[in-house]
C-alpha cells in the first residue's frame, strides 16, 4: 500500500486546507517544532480510517473555538494496482466516499471495505479506541507510545495469526497445554509467577523465620541478663571510689581561686585602657597644635600666591575686552550672508517647483492621449460585446440535452443494427408475370423484407402464408427502439432543431460565440478594468489637473541663466548657517569667558584682602607663642604615659589572663562532669537492679530450649516444600521451553524478520516472542557471556527500539501474506542515544525498501543522514 496524497481541512489547527502530494514509496520525513501540526496530520490519517463518519464523539477534530466547522480528510493511495480515494467529513457535514478504480462506495459500505482491507474494527458507540485499531494500531505509533507493544499486538493478534496460517491456535489447544496448565497450577500453589514463595511454602518460610526470630530474641535476652550482672558489680565499685574522692568539690574550689587571680588581672587591664585613651587624646592635641603652627607659617606664602592670581586675572580680563569688537563684526557679516543665502534658496525652490509642475503637466498630457485612445477602444469593444451577448441568448442550447440526444441517436443506430440481425428476413425472387401481397402491399420481382412483427403473404390462387418472427428479443428491441424514437423526438422539440447535426452545429456556434465574448471581456477589462464611467471620470480629472497646473506655474517666476540650482542654493545656505552658528558660538563663548574672568578676579581680590587682614591682626603673635608652649607640655605628658603603659603591659602578659579564663572554664566543667557522671551512675545502677529482678522471674533458659525444638520441626517442613517447589518450577520451565521450541518452528517467518532487523542493531542477538507473538526476551552477548533480558526489564530507550523492530517484522510478515502495510512514526526513538539512533536509521532505511514510512519529528538534526529530504510542516501550511 502506498499513500499518494493527504489533504486536511478545518481540522484542529488546520483551518485552511493543507495538502501533501508526491509522497515517496519509502521514507517520508516531516519536521517542525512543537505545536506546528505534525500530530494533527497523524490524527487526520487515523480519523480517516478509524472514526465513523456518523460519529458525534470526534469534537477534538474541530479547530479550537470553531464549533461550526466540518473537519474533512482526503486520502489517495494505491494497492495491488488499483487507485483508491477516500473523502471523509465529520460533524456538520457527515459523509464518507470511497472510490476504487472508478467504483464508488458510500457511507458504511465504504468504511467496512476499508476496515476489511487494513484489518481493524469500528467502535460500536463513541470514539474509536486502541482495542479497535487492529493491524494499523500496531504499525502506526502515536507520540510517546513507541515502547508499548504488548497491547497493540494483542489487539492485532487475530490478523497476525491469520498471516501465520492458524497453526498457533491449534497448538495452544493441545493436550500439552493441559499438562502445562496443571503443572503451572500446582506450582502456583507454592510459587508466584516471578518465583517468589506463596501459599503453604510461604507460610512455612514465615513460620521458620518467626521461630528463628523468637529464639534469637530469647538468646539475646539471656546474654543481656549476664551482661547486666557483670555491669552491676562494676558500677558499685566505681560508686564507692567516687564517694571517697568527691572530685567535683575539689575542682570547684580550684575554680574559685583562679577566678580571684583573673579579677585582679582584669583591674590592671582597665587601668591600661584608661591610660591608653589618655595617650591617644594627648597625641591628638599635639597634632592639632602642630597644624596651628604650620598654618601661621603658611599664611604669608598664601598671601603672595593670592597676589599673583589677582594680577593674572586682571590681565586676562583686559585681553577679553580687547577681542569684543572683532567678534561683533564677524557676527554681523555672518547674519548678512545667511539672509542672502536664504533668499537665494527660496528663489531656487520656486524654480524647482515650476519645473516639477511642468514635468507633471507633460505626464498628464501623455496620459490624456493614452486614456482617450483606451476609452474609444473600450466603447467599441463594449458595443461588440453587447451584440454578441444578444446572439448568445438567441442561440442558447443545453449541452447536456445535446449530449443526451447524441446518446439516444447512437443507441437507436445500435438497436437498428441489432434489429436487423435478429429480424426475420423474407427474400422474394418472382418471375416477371407473377406477384404476391405482403401485408396488403404488392410485391414483384426480386426484393428483401425484414419482419419484426407477424406478417401475411397472400399468394393468388394458393392462399395466405403467415410469418411469425421468433423469440422475445425482436419484440423487446422494437419496443426499446420505439421508446428511444419518442425520446429523440422530444429532445429535438426541446432543442428546437430537426436533427442531431443541427443541434451540434448550434452548440458549436454557441461555444465559438462564448469564446469571442470571453476574449472581448478580457480585452475590455484590460482597456477599462474599472469600467467606462471610471475611465471617463479619470479623463475629466486629469484635464482639470492640467488646467490647475498651468495657473500655478504662471504665479511663479521663470528661471534665468544666472539662477542657482536648488542643490547649490541649499549648499550655500548650509555654509552660511554653519558660519552664522560659528560666529554666534564665538560671540557667546567670548561673553561667557569675560563673565568667568570677572568672577575669578573678584574672588581673587576677596581672598587676598582676607589673608592680608588676618596677617595684620594684633593678637596673632601672642596666639603663636601660646601654641609653642602648649606643644612642649604635651610632649612631656606623652613620654610619661608611654612609660606607664609599657610597664603595666609586661605585668599583664606575665599573669596570662587568657590562660586564667581557660582554667576557670575547665575546672567548672570538670566539676559539673564529675557530678553528672556520679548521678548517671546511680540511675544506671537502679535500672540494672530492676531489670535483673524482672528477668529472673521469666525463666529465659527454659523458653530458649522449647523454641529450639519448634524451630527444628519448622526447618524440616520448609525443606520439604522447598524441594517440591523447585521440582515443579523445573518441570514447568522444561515443558514451556519445549512448547516454545514448537512455537518457534511455527513462528519461523516472524522470527526470521525479527532477527534480520536485530542484526543491524545487536550482531548475534535474537528476540524471542511468546505464543501470542509478543516480544518476550532479548538474548545477546555481553562481557563474554550470554545476557537474557526480559522485554519489560529493558531500559525505556531499548524497549522503544525493540518495539519498533518488532513492528517492522510484523509488517514484513503481513506483506508476505499479501496484506497492505503503512508505517507511521510520530516522534519515535527520542530516547535513543547517538550510537543506537544511528543503527536504528539503518533499520528504518532497510525497511523502507519494502514499506512506505511516514516519520514525524521535532528533532530534524537527528535525522539529517536518513537519506531523504525533510518536509517542514510549517512551510506546508503556507
Amino acid at each position: 500500500m502506498r499513500l499518494l496524497r493527504l489533504k486536511a481541512e478545518q481540522l484542529r489547527q488546520f483551518r485552511e486546507p493543507v495538502e501533501i502530494e508526491d509522497l515517496d514509496a519509502g521514507i517520508n520525513l516531516f519536521t517542525g517544532p512543537n505545536e506546528s501540526g505534525k500530530s494533527t496530520l497523524v490524527r487526520a490519517i487515523r480519523a480517516a480510517f478509524f472514526e465513523r463518519h456518523k460519529s458525534s464523539s470526534v469534537d477534538d477534530l474541530q479547530p479550537w473555538g470553531d464549533s461550526a466547522s466540518a473537519p474533512t480528510v482526503e486520502l489517495d493511495f494505491e494497492w495491488q494496482g488499483q487507485s483508491w480515494r477516500l473523502v471523509k467529513s465529520f460533524l456538520k457535514k457527515k459523509r464518507c466516499d470511497l472510490t476504487v478504480d472508478g467504483t464508488v462506495y458510500s457511507g458504511d459500505e465504504g468504511e467496512e471495505k476499508l476496515s476489511s482491507l487494513l484489518g481493524y474494527e469500528y467502535a460500536a458507540k463513541g470514539a474509536s479506541q486502541q482495542r479497535h485499531w487492529g493491524i494499523p494500531g500496531l504499525l502506526w505509533v502515536e507520540q510517546g507510545t513507541g515502547q508499548e507493544i504488548q497491547a497493540p499486538v494483542g489487539y492485532a493478534g487475530q490478523h497476525l495469526k491469520a498471516a501465520l496460517g492458524g497453526n498457533l491456535g491449534e497448538m495452544t489447544s493441545s493436550t500439552g497445554d493441559e499438562l502445562i496448565n496443571q503443572v503451572a497450577k500446582e506450582r502456583s500453589s507454592l510459587l508466584t509467577g516471578t518465583g517468589r514463595p506463596t501459599g503453604s511454602y510461604a507460610q512455612a518460610l514465615a513460620d521458620e523465620q518467626g521461630l528463628q526470630g523468637q529464639l534469637s530474641d530469647i538468646q539475646g535476652r539471656v546474654r543481656e541478663y549476664r551482661e547486666h550482672v557483670d555491669r552491676l558489680g562494676q558500677l558499685r565499685d566505681e560508686q564507692a571510689r567516687a564517694e571517697a574522692d568527691r572530685l567535683w568539690e575539689t575542682y570547684r574550689q580550684q575554680a574559685k581561686e583562679a577566678e580571684g587571680r583573673l579579677a585582679e588581672v582584669m583591674a590592671w587591664q582597665k587601668d591600661q585602657d584608661r591610660d591608653q585613651q589618655a595617650l591617644e587624646e594627648c597625641q591628638t592635641s599635639i597634632q592639632t597644635t602642630l597644624d596651628l603652627l604650620n598654618g601661621f607659617q603658611g599664611q604669608q606664602a598664601e598671601l603672595a600666591r593670592r597676589q599673583d592670581e589677582k594680577v593674572k586675572e586682571e590681565l586676562a580680563q583686559a585681553d577679553l575686552e580687547a577681542r569684543k569688537p572683532a567678534r561683533e563684526k564677524a557676527l554681523a557679516e555672518a547674519v548678512q550672508a545667511h539672509e542672502a543665502a536664504r533668499k537665494t534658496l527660496k528663489l531656487a525652490q520656486q524654480h524647482q517647483q515650476r519645473r516639477e509642475w511642468a514635468r507633471e503637466r507633460e505626464g498628464i498630457e501623455a496620459d490624456l492621449e493614452s486614456d482617450t485612445a483606451k476609452l474609444a477602444r473600450a466603447r467599441e469593444l463594449h458595443s461588440v460585446l453587447l451584440e454578441n451577448r444578444q446572439k448568445r441568448q438567441s442561440l442558447d442550447i443545453d449541452p447536456q440535452v445535446v449530449e443526451r440526444l447524441k446518446d439516444v441517436t447512437s443507441e437507436l443506430d445500435r438497436l437498428a443494427i441489432q434489429q436487423d440481425a435478429v429480424s426475420t428476413r423474407l427474400q422474394f425472387d418472382l418471375t416477371d408475370d407473377q406477384s404476391v401481397t405482403l401485408d396488403g402491399k404488392k410485391v414483384v420481382g426480386r426484393s428483401e423484407h425484414l419482419l419484426i412483427e407477424p406478417g401475411e403473404v397472400a399468394i393468388k390462387g394458393v392462399g395466405t402464408l403467415r410469418v411469425l418472427p421468433g423469440g422475445e428479443d425482436v419484440a423487446e428491441i422494437a419496443r426499446a427502439r420505439q421508446n428511444l424514437t419518442d425520446e429523440q423526438e422530444s429532445l429535438l422539440s426541446r432543442l428546437r432543431v430537426t436533427s442531431l447535426a443541427e443541434a451540434e452545429g448550434r452548440l458549436s456556434q454557441l461555444r465559438e460565440l462564448q469564446q469571442a465574448i470571453q476574449r472581448d471581456e478580457s480585452l475590455l477589462n484590460e482597456s477599462a478594468p474599472e469600467g467606462l464611467e471610471a475611465l471617463s471620470d479619470r479623463l475629466r480629472l486629469r484635464q482639470a489637473r492640467k488646467d490647475e497646473l498651468a495657473s500655478q506655474m504662471q504665479a511663479l517666476p521663470e528661471q534665468d541663466d544666472n539662477s542657482l540650482s536648488l542643490s547649490r542654493a541649499e549648499t550655500r545656505l548650509e555654509s552660511a548657517q554653519q558660519a552664522l552658528e560659528a560666529a554666534e558660538a564665538a560671540k557667546q563663548k567670548l561673553t561667557g569667558d569675560f563673565s568667568l574672568a570677572e568672577q575669578s578676579l573678584n574672588r581673587a581680590k576677596k581672598e587676598w584682602e582676607r589673608l592680608n587682614n588676618e596677617l595684620q591682626a594684633p593678637d596673632r603673635k601672642q596666639r603663636q607663642k601660646q601654641a609653642e608652649n602648649r606643644l612642649i607640655d604635651l610632649r612631656v605628658k606623652q613620654r610619661s604615659l608611654n612609660e606607664k603603659l609599657l610597664e603595666r603591659n609586661k605585668q599583664i602578659e606575665q599573669a596570662k589572663p587568657a590562660v586564667l579564663e581557660q582554667d576557670v572554664e575547665r575546672l567548672n566543667r570538670s566539676a559539673d562532669a564529675a557530678e553528672q557522671q556520679e548521678k548517671k551512675r546511680s540511675r544506671e545502677l537502679i535500672q540494672i537492679q530492676a531489670r535483673l529482678e524482672a528477668a529472673g522471674a521469666e525463666g529465659l533458659e527454659e523458653q530458649s530450649a522449647e523454641l529450639g525444638s519448634e524451630l527444628e520441626h519448622a526447618i524440616r517442613r520448609r525443606r520439604e516444600l522447598e524441594r517440591r517447589a523447585k521440582a515443579l518450577d523445573l518441570l514447568n520451565t522444561r515443558l514451556r521451553e519445549h512448547r516454545l521450541e514448537l512455537t518457534r518452528q511455527l513462528q519461523e517467518p516472524l522470527q526470521r524478520h525479527l532477527n534480520h532487523y536485530l542484526q543491524l542493531l545487536f550482531p548475534e542477538a535474537s528476540l524471542e516472542v511468546d505464543e501470542n507473538l509478543i516480544p518476550e526476551v532479548l538474548i545477546r552477548q555481553g562481557h563474554g557471556v550470554e545476557e537474557r533480558g526480559k522485554f519489560e526489564e529493558l531500559s525505556f530507550g531499548a524497549r522503544e527500539q525493540m518495539a519498533l523492530i518488532s513492528r517492522l517484522a510484523y509488517a514484513d510478515l503481513l506483506l508476505e501474506a499479501g496484506r497492505p502495510t503503512l508505517i507511521i512514526l510520530d516522534d519515535a526513538l527520542v530516547h535513543s542515544d547517538a550510537a543506537r539512533l544511528g543503527a536504528m536509521k539503518r533499520v528504518l532505511y532497510d525497511a523502507a525498501q519494502r514499506h512506505q514510512i511516514l516519520l514525524f519529528t521535532c528533532h530534524p538534526d537527528n535525522w539529517r543522514d536518513l537519506g531523504v529530504t525533510a518536509r517542514d510542516v510549517e512551510v506546508l501550511q503556507g
